[in-house]
């Protein structure tokens, strides 16, 4: 098949992505498919043709990109490309109207959040992942937190914060502290602090209002951290994420040796079965795709708690997804080329 793999984007986890579709890329060439990765945001000017852009197995050509410790500045991006607010690059919805397939290793904003797929489908372009009403229901964690509720699945007590109007009182009066706030609509954990007193809402807050002006301000739950991958509507073994220190922020996450990841977890096969059980449960009620990652937080009482649904797991050297895949005996170029074909369907 020709591929694109669309990339990068306008979103504070374009670094993420890039790492993300590189090795994605990388991958579907060895399994023997052509390929373009392609960055959504800054697109393609100069080519002789669509079929020229495209790289195959015969090509010394490999993709690599690290991703930095710090989120990427997104106003320097902007003033460099001079687009305005437009989000899709020059030439990027031609180019994948060319392609069999788009293959999204997009994190964060339009590609996460409905909006590129909804555009997809109308121009009848096929792609990977959840469709526009499932990545909708998980990127929004108020609306995906309230479907859980409303289905009797655990989730930390949280409030929707508007940072025009709503005051620090409705935080202390109905979610406490400790509390953990984050960007409503956003992952990585970008824009995430743990607050524990008063003094420290201002720079948290300021923190997440970086990036939009919604906030979710959640419970904060002490216990172990797990995920549970869905690939084909199967769960995959679940996994244990062990920050070496503070906890599960976007330096931890994506910088090698600053998290230790168990797979399969150390856990009773009962507690394991019940998470992956939830797992499932959350992917059919948000409406995912081909595949997903649900994260979770098991307390001293082996409570689970959902804390969200990721629609594109990062597929980085040190995500779970992969990790949790190969405990299943699929090793990556496996991952990468089941994605495609059930995306292609």
């Amino acid at each position: 098949m020709n591929i694109v793999v669309l990339a990068g984007g306008y979103s504070p986890e374009r670094d993420v992505s890039l790492s993300s579709g590189s090795l994605i890329a990388n991958a579907l060439i060895e399994n023997g498919h052509r390929v373009l990765l392609l960055d959504l945001y800054k697109g393609l000017e100069d080519f002789t043709s669509f079929d020229s852009l495209f790289i195959d197995a015969s090509s010394s050509h490999r993709y690599s990109y690290n991703v930095p410790p710090i989120e990427p500045d997104l106003t320097s991006l902007k003033a460099e490309m001079d687009m305005g607010n437009i989000l899709i690059g020059k030439n990027v919805i031609d180019i994948c109207r060319f392609a069999d397939l788009v293959f999204i290793a997009l994190h964060g904003d339009i590609g996460e959040n409905g909006k590129l797929q909804a555009i997809f489908d109308a121009y009848d372009i096929q792609y990977t992942g959840t469709g526009y009403i499932g990545s909708l229901l998980a990127m929004d964690k108020d609306l995906s937190k309230q479907l859980m509720k409303s289905h009797q699945i655990l989730t930390p007590d949280w409030l929707l914060f508007h940072c025009e109007n709503d005051s620090y009182a409705k935080i202390i009066d109905y979610v406490g502290f400790p509390c953990v706030i984050k960007p409503c609509s956003c992952g990585s954990s970008v824009g995430v602090s743990i607050v524990c007193n008063v003094e420290q809402l201002d720079l948290a807050i300021a923190a997440a209002k970086k990036y939009e002006n919604e906030l979710i301000i959640e419970k904060m739950i002490t216990g172990r951290e797990f995920s549970v991958g869905i690939l084909d509507s199967v769960p995959l073994p679940v996994i244990e994420i062990i920050p070496n220190e503070g906890f599960y922020d976007y330096a931890n996450k994506y910088q090698i040796g600053f998290a230790t990841e168990v797979c399969p977890a150390n856990i009773p096969k009962t507690v394991a079965e019940k998470l992956q059980s939830m797992a499932l449960q959350v992917h059919i009620l948000l409406r995912l795709g081909d595949y997903s990652r649900i994260d979770f937080i098991l307390d001293e009482h082996d409570n689970a708690f959902c804390l969200e649904a990721n629609t594109l797991p990062g597929m980085t050297p040190t995500s779970l997804l992969p990790q949790e895949a190969s405990a299943a005996g699929i090793s990556y170029n496996e991952l990468c080329d089941k994605i495609a074909k059930m995306g292609s369907i």
